[in-house]
């Protein structure tokens, strides 16, 4: 479900216990997210502004962010004119998905700047924009809108701001009696191009003339007639409703809807909200700010309920946004994996019937030998020959091919040739076979990362490939070699209190392993599997915490959705590195091996965070 203006109004309910609180520091981690970092009021903590074309929203959140190493030009004015700022007020404008936090601050000159930072929660055309609040000229959007996209409005530095265009709805929470409720059901009330107009069609003006009836679809006409009222909401009225049957028109189903309407707004009005999200087994999650009846009532659906709307959406979109920026920026490098993947496997087809074929070196050898052993029988111009085969129990004859070209001593030589040439392959034929065997292993581990990794993990697997020469360097020639950092880790803290720590990539399991880790550490990895490097960062700890560190072993893992996953575990003494090894790689002994199934909803309650 997309979040509406019922939703949000739940939002800014919840927000409000920030007012009066200043702004720490602001980061923007991607080109559509803002984090604010609030001190002081009730709830200190970080407040994401999500202007994502795919998933807007603004909540609380506990989520670790990565930021660039230099912040983007909206963060830097943000900063100069909202760092530090005492946040006056939180409001919502009417009904609608479109946010306003009034920052008051002091400038280095000591005058007092009353800003207005704008959210709109509105699909693909979402934006975060930054205005003076008493001039109401635009400082900078975080996306920017220029007269080539829209003919309406312009948001850009220097602008005036417009607001988004107002739909004509009504506010559901203004809706005072049945009577006031059918009216709002009418499409004549909203305005709705497809109303006859009485005067435009020559009407009189005979009150005894019955109204039109509109043949309606419940859900669409209250998504119609109220602002903030999502399909899922509606649909969600109705089956409170218990409308079995479609009435004709609006005058006939006002009376069914108004009762069930009544209720669910006057909740609304006084601040009471359900937080929850369902999950049906057969169709997509769903979350809102009441009890979803409609879909809790089918056998096969999941409810969690949340204490904030802010742990629901934190819930239902996690990483949501993070993994499909991701899957856009990997689909090269997945594609590039895949197709070297599939070289090797057909290589291998190849060098295992050569193989085959070289196995079958004794037969040339023994042909030789026989053709040595009769060679008093042979012709020069002979085409073949028939010998007995004294090496075959049964004496049996057996007809050898000649060159008519050679002589007897040159067609045995050509056998022994043909057998030395096979046995020779065999050895280098092996050779090639198990290096193409690694070469898969190392594709494979590296496309296991690529599930799981962050915006900041994809930069360091294409340095890796272009350091093991699969990929181009794209630096310019003669350009500063960017200087290499240390590989930011996640850590989670188990249960016991002991930090684990999480390689995602093979430059972060190289770095864990054999620069972070002390000897006396657990290191884990899952048995013959591709997966990350983990290490328990304490000599004494309990079950738990190797219970809790096997888990994230199988979960960072090619084998993340199986279950009963084997995970070895040993200490980081008995872990070494080969040299010339390719990155990532590491051969170790004295381990045991536990078996575990990963919880992927465990995992995330876990605290974590990225340390550098």
């Amino acid at each position: 479900m997309a979040l509406d203006g019922i939703v949000t109004r739940a939002i800014i309910h919840e927000l409000q216990a920030c007012v009066g609180a200043r702004i720490h520091k602001i980061h923007q981690p991607t080109n559509h997210d803002l984090v604010l970092q609030i001190r002081g009021g009730n709830v200190p903590g970080k407040l994401l502004l999500s202007a994502n074309p795919t998933y807007p929203r603004v909540h609380w959140t506990q989520q670790s962010f990565l930021n660039p190493k230099e912040a983007p030009m909206f963060c830097m004015l943000l900063r100069k004119y909202c760092e530090g700022g005492l946040i006056e007020a939180i409001t919502q404008v009417g009904n609608e998905r479109i946010i306003h936090i009034r920052i008051r601050q002091r400038d280095e000159l000591g005058d007092i700047n009353v800003k207005l930072i704008v959210i709109e929660l509105m699909g693909r055309h979402s934006n975060i924009i930054l205005m003076d609040d008493t001039t109401g000229m635009i400082h900078d959007g975080i996306h920017h809108v220029t007269p080539a996209i829209s003919s309406y409005r312009i948001v850009m530095p220097g602008t005036a701001y417009v607001a988004p265009p107002e739909q004509g709805k009504r506010d559901p929470l203004s809706v005072t009696d049945e009577t006031d409720f059918a009216s709002a059901l009418l499409p004549s009330a909203r305005g709705d191009g497809n109303a006859q107009d009485p005067d435009a069609m020559g009407a009189s003006d005979d009150t005894d003339s019955p109204a039109p009836q509109v043949a309606i679809v419940p859900d669409k006409q209250l998504v119609s007639a109220f602002s903030g009222m999502s399909p899922l909401l509606a649909k969600e009225l109705i089956f409170r409703s218990s409308i079995s049957s479609i009435p004709a028109d609006s005058q006939t189903i006002a009376p069914l809807l108004w009762p069930a309407f009544r209720q669910m707004m006057g909740q609304f009005d006084k601040h009471q909200y359900e937080p929850q999200l369902v999950t049906p087994n057969s169709g997509k999650a769903a979350f809102s700010v009441t009890a979803l009846t409609h879909l809790t009532a089918a056998a096969d659906s999941t409810l969690q309920a949340f204490t904030s709307i802010s742990e629901c959406l934190e819930a239902f979109y996690g990483d949501k946004a993070e993994r499909d920026t991701v899957k856009q920026r990997v689909s090269d490098l997945i594609r590039f994996l895949q197709n070297e993947w599939n070289k090797n496997e057909k290589k291998l087809e190849k060098l295992q019937e050569t193989l085959d074929i070289a196995k079958d070196a004794d037969k040339y050898r023994i042909l030789g030998e026989l053709l040595t052993a009769y060679m008093h029988q042979i012709e020069r111009g002979d085409e073949s020959v028939e010998v007995i085969d004294y090496y075959d129990e049964e004496q049996r004859v057996v007809r050898i091919a000649l060159d008519p070209q050679l002589n007897p001593s040159e067609n045995a030589q050509r056998y022994f040739k043909r057998y030395a040439k096979h046995k020779s392959s065999l050895t280098a034929v092996a050779e090639q076979m198990e290096l193409s065997r690694a070469e898969m292993d190392y594709l494979g581990t590296l496309l296991q990362q690529l599930e799981t990794a962050s915006l900041s993990d994809i930069d360091e697997i294409r340095e890796e490939l272009v350091e093991q020469g699969y990929l181009r360097d794209r630096t310019k020639r003669g350009s500063k070699k960017r200087k290499v950092s240390r590989p930011a880790l996640l850590c989670y803290q188990s249960s016991e209190g002991i930090a684990i720590y999480v390689g995602k990539n093979n430059t972060q399991n190289d770095f864990l392993t054999n620069k972070t880790a002390s000897p006396s550490d657990t290191w884990l990895h899952t048995k013959d599997i591709p997966g990350s490097h983990v290490v328990i960062r304490s000599a004494n700890f309990g079950d738990a915490t190797l219970e809790e560190a096997a888990m994230l072993a199988a979960h960072y893992s090619q084998a993340r959705s199986s279950s009963s996953v084997p995970v070895d575990y040993t200490l980081v003494r008995h872990v070494k590195k080969p040299n010339g090894s390719k990155p990532g790689f590491v051969i170790y002994d004295h381990q045991k091996t536990l078996f575990i199934t990963p919880d992927e909803q465990r995992i995330k309650q876990w605290p974590s965070q990225i340390k550098t």
